[in-house]
C-alpha cells in the first residue's frame, strides 16, 4: 500500500502536533522543551507498535518536509532512536511511500548494512555525448522533479545508516599489522582528517549548515575532494558497512552544493573581513602552484590572517584539477568556488608566473615572503620509448586533456587545435584515472575508443566507478595487451596501427600485482590517435633552479621535518613531493604544511609591516597588465611589439622564450624573446603572421593587453669564452634574426667575436638592417668584433643565395671566417633551414646549435608536446624543447622524425584560417 503524502492523516497524532505547533509559534523558547517532550512521546508511542501505519508515516514525512523547527526536532528524534526502530521507519518508507519515491522500494532489505539510496548517475546513452556531470549526486534527483528539501531528506537517510563508530575508522583509518613487520600502520582513513563521524552526526540531526562549517574548518575543498577523492581506498574503504559503505564522498560534495541552492547570500560570512595585507600583522607567505595542495594551504593560511600570494604557471587557476580532470567529473565552477573564498579572505593570485624561471625561491624570500609552500605538481609525462612513438597522432594524456580542458579546444569559439577524433580509432594506453579521463573524453568527442592495458581489469589502479562508467559508455577494454611498436603512413607521418604483445600474468612485482609478460603472440590494432596515459615523472624546473633542494632518486622533492624541505622555511606537498598521486593526498599535504607554517613569528612589528609592503609590491608587479606599449609592422606580415612584462624582463636571458596567450579564447604560442629592458620592465616580441593565432596577435594595437605572457622559459644559451682568434657564427633566416640577436649580444658581452649571417627572401622583406636600426646600432657598439653578412634568395640584397652559401665557403676554407676559427655555429629560423645548416656542418665536425621552438601547449614540460627526437650514443631518445632546450646539438637531432611534427595540426589550422576569413 502507498499513501499520498499530502493526504496522510492520523487524527489523534495530528491534533497533538497542531497544538504543540501553536504553542511553539507563540512562545518558542519556553515551550520548546514541552514540544520535544510531548511530541516525541507521541511519536515514541507509535514506534512501539509492531509496524508504523500508513497514516502515521505520511504525517511524519510531511513534518520532515516542512524544513522548520519541528522538522529538525523530528530528525533528531529519529537519529537518536535505537537501530531496531530506525529499521521500522525505513520499512514504513519502503511500504507506504515508494509509490512517490521509487528509490525507497526495497530500501528496507538489508538496511542499513547493504541497502541505500544511491546518488543519481545520468544514463550512459545520455551522458556519453556531452561534458555535463555524470554522477550528479543526490542533487541529481532534482532533475527528476524532487524538491531541494526532499533531496535533503535523501541525504539524511544516507546519514541515518551511520553506525556511530567510536573508533572512527573513516577519519583515522584502521591499524593493520604488516607482514614480517612488528609495527602496525594505519590504512585508509581521511588524509585531511575530516571529522566524518561528527559530520554524519550533524547531518543526522538535520544541521546541514553546521556540517559544512565543520568540514570547511579543515578542508576548504569539499566539493572538489568529494568528487575526485578515491573514497573507496580511504574513508569508505574502511567503513564498517563493508558491503555497502556510507556514501561519504557524495555527502561531502553535497554540503557546499546545497549551500549554493539554499543560501544565495552564502558568502556573506566573508564580508567585513579586513584583508591580512591591510592589517599587516603577520608575515606574508608564498604558495607555488594552485592545485589541490596549494589551494588548501592558501585557504587555511589566509583564514589564519596571513597575507598569501599564490603563484600559478598557467593563465587559469586549479592546476591538475583544471587541466587534467574533465568537467564531466569535476566542473570548473567547483574550483572557482575555492578560489573565490581565498580571494574573499584576502589571498592574491599571480598567474603566468613560473617559479624556477620567472623567479627563484630566493627571489621570493628577498621580496619579503617569510615562508614558501611548493605545490608545483608532478610534471613530465612518461612514454614507453618504443619505435613509432614519434609519429603524429601519438601524444600524452596530459597534452590531450590540456587541449580539451584548460584550452577548451572542443569549443569552436577557442583557437587551440585538437587531434582528429570523431569516427577515428583511439587507443588509450594505461589503466589509471588519467587513462579513464582521456578515454571518456575521446568518447565524447566521437572516437571509437579502446583502453589498452597490460594486466587484467582486476589489477587496474583506476577508480572502480570510473572504469564502470567508461564501460557503460561503450568504451572497449583490451586486457593483457602491451604495445611494442607503432606504425604509420610514410607520407603523412600519422600513426595508423599499434603492434601489440599479448600478455599473461606472471609472478608479483614490487607493487604486489602479478607482472605482465609477453606470450609471444602479437596482434595489430588500428589506431588513428594514441594517447599515452602512463603517469608522470618529476618536473625539473624548480629543482634545477635550486641546487640546495634535496631530491629523491625519482626526482621528487624530499621532506625532512614534516612537510619542510632541505631549504629552511620552504615546504612542499602533493605531486611535487609524492610523484603522481591523488588530489586528497595532495590536500592533506597542503593542510599539514599550513599547520607547520602557523607558529611563533620571529619578527618585530615593523619588520612584519616592511615584509608585507615588499611582498605586496612584488605581487602587484606580477599582476601587472601586460600591455602593448609600442607596435609597428617592420616587414610584410611581421610585427614588432614592446610589451610591459616586468617579471619576464627581470629574469630574461639570451636564448629563452615566452609562452603567449593573446586572448582568453586564444592558443598558447611560444615566441622567442627578441630583447628586453629591465629598467622599463618591457620585452620585445617579433611576430610573423603565419597561422590564425599569430595573425590575430598582429592585429593588436598599442594599449591592448595580452591575456597572459609567461616566462622566461627554456634554458638560456650556453655562452662560452672562446678568445680573439675564434668566432661564433650565427645564422638566421627571416624572423630567426630576432632570436639570434640577444644571443649575439651575449657572446659579444662575453668578449667573443661574432659573425652573423642573416638571410631574407628579398630586399622587400628586410628589417633591423639600417644604420639607425638594431643591427646598425649593434655594429656601431662592437665594431670589429662583429661581422655581418646578409643574403637574399633573389640577390636583391647582400649575397645571392641562402645563409648556407657563405657558411659553406667558410667551412671549405678550413672552418674559418676572415682568418678566425669557427668555434661554433648557432642557427635559428625555418626548420628546413636549420636542418640544412646541420647537414652542412656535420661532416666538418663543427659544433652546431639549433633553437627548436616546436609545437607546444604549456611550455613547462607538463604536456610533452614539444618532443624532439634525438640519437645519443646510437640510442633513440626523446627530449623536450621547453625543458631540455630550446637549444640542441643539431647533429643529434633526428630531423626525419622531427620535421613532420610541424604538420600535425596543418588541417586544423587551414580550417581555422578559413573560418576567420584569412586564407
Amino acid at each position: 500500500m502507498n499513501v499520498a503524502v499530502s493526504e496522510s492523516q492520523d487524527d489523534v497524532f495530528l491534533q497533538q502536533i497542531e497544538v504543540l505547533k501553536r504553542h511553539l509559534a507563540a512562545d518558542p523558547r519556553s515551550l520548546r522543551d514541552v514540544f520535544v517532550a510531548d511530541g516525541t512521546r507521541a511519536m515514541a508511542w507509535e514506534f512501539q507498535q509492531p509496524e508504523l501505519g500508513a497514516a502515521f508515516t505520511g504525517v511524519l514525512w510531511n513534518l520532515l518536509l516542512k524544513d522548520d523547527e519541528m522538522a529538525g526536532v523530528v530528525q533528531r528524534f529519529l537519529w537518536d532512536l535505537p537501530l531496531k526502530f530506525k529499521r521500522k521507519f525505513i520499512r514504513a518508507l519502503d511500504e507506504h511511500l515508494s509509490g512517490r519515491y521509487p528509490m525507497f522500494a526495497g530500501l528496507s532489505e538489508g538496511w542499513p548494512a547493504e541497502s541505500y539510496i544511491p546518488p543519481y548517475v545520468r544514463p550512459p546513452e545520455e551522458r556519453a555525448a556531452d561534458f555535463e556531470l555524470v554522477n550528479t549526486g543526490y542533487l541529481g534527483y532534482r532533475a527528476l522533479g524532487y524538491s531541494l528539501r526532499e533531496v535533503d531528506l535523501f541525504v539524511w537517510l544516507e546519514a541515518l545508516r551511520d553506525k556511530q563508530c567510536e573508533d572512527r575508522p573513516c577519519e583515522l583509518g584502521v591499524l593493520k599489522e604488516k607482514i614480517r613487520e612488528v609495527e602496525a600502520k594505519a590504512v585508509g582513513g581521511c588524509p585531511v582528517k575530516i571529522h566524518i563521524p561528527e559530520m554524519l552526526d550533524l547531518l543526522g540531526k538535520g544541521r546541514i549548515r553546521q556540517a559544512l562549517e565543520l568540514i570547511e574548518s579543515c578542508n576548504p575543498l569539499p566539493n572538489v575532494t568529494g568528487r575526485v577523492c578515491p573514497q573507496e581506498h580511504q574513508c569508505q574503504g574502511v567503513c564498517k558497512h563493508t558491503k555497502r559503505p556510507i556514501e561519504i564522498g557524495q555527502l561531502e560534495w553535497y554540503l557546499p552544493e546545497h549551500e549554493k541552492l539554499a543560501d544565495p547570500d552564502r558568502l556573506a560570512r566573508f564580508r567585513g573581513i579586513t584583508s591580512p595585507w591591510e592589517r599587516a600583522e603577520k608575515p606574508p607567505i608564498a604558495v607555488v602552484g594552485s592545485g589541490p595542495s596549494g589551494l588548501i594551504n592558501a585557504y587555511l593560511l589566509a583564514s589564519e590572517g596571513y597575507p598569501v600570494t599564490v603563484f600559478e604557471a598557467f593563465h587559469e587557476l586549479g592546476g591538475v584539477l583544471r587541466y587534467g580532470i574533465p568537467e564531466f567529473r569535476l566542473p570548473n565552477s567547483l574550483i572557482d568556488d575555492v578560489v573565490t573564498k581565498i580571494d574573499l579572505l584576502g589571498g592574491k593570485f599571480v598567474r603566468n608566473f613560473v617559479v624556477g624561471k620567472s623567479a627563484t625561491l630566493d627571489d621570493l624570500k628577498a621580496a619579503g615572503f617569510w615562508k614558501i609552500f611548493v605545490g608545483s605538481g608532478a610534471g613530465l609525462p612518461t612514454f614507453m620509448n618504443v619505435p613509432g612513438e614519434h609519429l603524429n597522432g601519438v601524444m600524452s594524456a596530459n597534452e590531450f586533456l590540456t587541449r580539451v580542458n584548460l584550452m577548451r579546444g572542443r569549443s569552436p569559439d577557442y583557437e587551440t587545435p585538437l587531434p582528429e577524433v570523431e569516427g577515428r580509432h583511439v587507443l588509450v594506453i594505461g589503466g589509471g584515472n588519467t587513462a579513464m579521463d582521456a578515454a571518456r573524453t575521446a568518447k565524447r568527442l566521437g572516437g571509437k575508443v579502446t583502453i589498452v592495458y597490460r594486466r587484467t581489469q582486476a589489477e587496474m589502479p583506476c577508480r572502480v566507478e570510473e572504469l564502470h562508467h567508461a564501460l557503460e559508455e561503450g568504451i572497449v577494454l583490451a586486457e593483457l595487451k602491451g604495445p611494442r611498436e607503432f606504425t604509420g603512413d610514410p607520407h603523412s607521418h600519422f600513426v595508423t596501427h599499434a603492434i601489440v604483445d599479448v600478455n599473461e600474468l606472471g609472478e608479483p612485482d614490487a607493487s604486489g600485482r602479478r607482472r605482465p609478460q609477453a606470450t609471444g603472440e602479437v596482434i595489430e590494432m588500428p589506431a588513428d590517435l594514441v594517447i599515452m596515459a602512463l603517469g608522470n615523472k618529476s618536473n625539473p624546473i624548480i629543482p634545477e633552479a635550486e641546487p640546495d633542494l634535496k631530491l629523491s632518486r625519482w626526482g621528487t622533492i624530499e621532506v625532512e621535518d614534516g612537510q619542510e624541505t632541505s631549504i629552511p622555511d620552504v615546504y612542499t606537498g602533493g605531486d611535487a613531493a609524492r610523484g603522481g598521486s591523488t588530489a586528497i593526498l595532495a590536500a592533506g599535504d597542503g593542510q599539514a604544511a599550513a599547520r607547520q607554517i602557523v607558529g611563533e613569528i620571529p619578527f618585530a612589528v615593523e619588520e612584519v609591516r616592511d615584509r608585507v609592503a615588499k611582498a605586496l609590491a612584488y605581487t602587484e608587479t606580477g599582476q601587472a597588465r601586460q600591455e602593448i606599449m609600442e607596435q609597428a609592422e617592420i616587414a610584410e606580415g611581421i610585427v614588432e611589439m614592446t610589451v610591459r612584462a616586468p617579471v619576464v624582463a627581470r629574469a630574461a636571458r639570451a636564448g629563452q622564450f615566452v609562452r603567449v596567450l593573446a586572448t582568453e579564447d586564444g592558443e598558447l604560442i611560444p615566441l622567442t624573446l627578441a630583447d628586453w629592458d629591465v629598467t622599463a620592465g618591457t620585452i620585445d616580441l617579433v611576430i610573423q603572421g603565419m597561422g590564425t593565432s599569430t595573425k590575430l596577435m598582429n592585429r593588436m594595437k598599442e594599449g591592448d593587453a595580452f591575456a597572459g605572457i609567461a616566462g622566461p622559459l627554456g634554458r638560456p644559451s650556453d655562452i662560452h669564452r672562446y678568445g680573439a682568434e675564434a668566432t661564433v657564427v650565427l645564422t638566421a633566416g627571416g624572423v630567426g634574426l630576432p632570436a639570434i640577436f640577444p644571443i649575439a649580444k651575449a657572446h659579444l658581452e662575453a668578449g667573443n667575436h661574432v659573425t652573423m649571417i642573416i638571410g631574407f627572401r628579398s630586399a622587400g622583406h628586410l628589417f633591423w638592417t639600417g644604420e639607425e636600426a638594431r643591427m646598425g646600432r649593434l655594429k656601431a657598439e662592437h665594431g670589429e668584433r662583429l661581422d655581418v653578412i646578409y643574403t637574399s634568395n633573389d640577390g636583391t640584397f647582400g649575397l645571392k643565395g641562402f645563409v648556407t652559401t657563405p657558411l659553406e665557403a667558410m667551412l671549405k676554407a678550413g672552418n674559418v671566417s676572415n682568418g678566425r676559427r669557427i668555434a661554433e655555429v648557432v642557427s635559428v629560423g625555418p626548420p628546413m633551414m636549420m636542418r640544412a645548416v646541420s647537414d652542412l656542418t656535420k661532416p666538418y665536425g663543427v659544433k652546431t646549435v639549433v633553437s627548436l621552438n616546436s609545437i607546444m601547449v604549456d611550455a613547462t614540460g607538463m604536456c610533452g608536446a614539444c618532443m624532439v627526437p634525438v640519437v645519443q650514443d646510437g640510442k633513440a631518445m626523446r627530449l623536450h624543447a621547453c625543458i631540455d632546450g630550446p637549444e640542441f646539438d643539431a647533429h643529434i637531432v633526428d630531423w626525419d622524425k622531427f620535421l613532420p611534427r610541424f604538420n600535425q595540426f596543418k588541417a586544423q589550422e587551414a580550417r581555422s584560417l578559413e573560418s576567420h576569413g584569412m586564407r
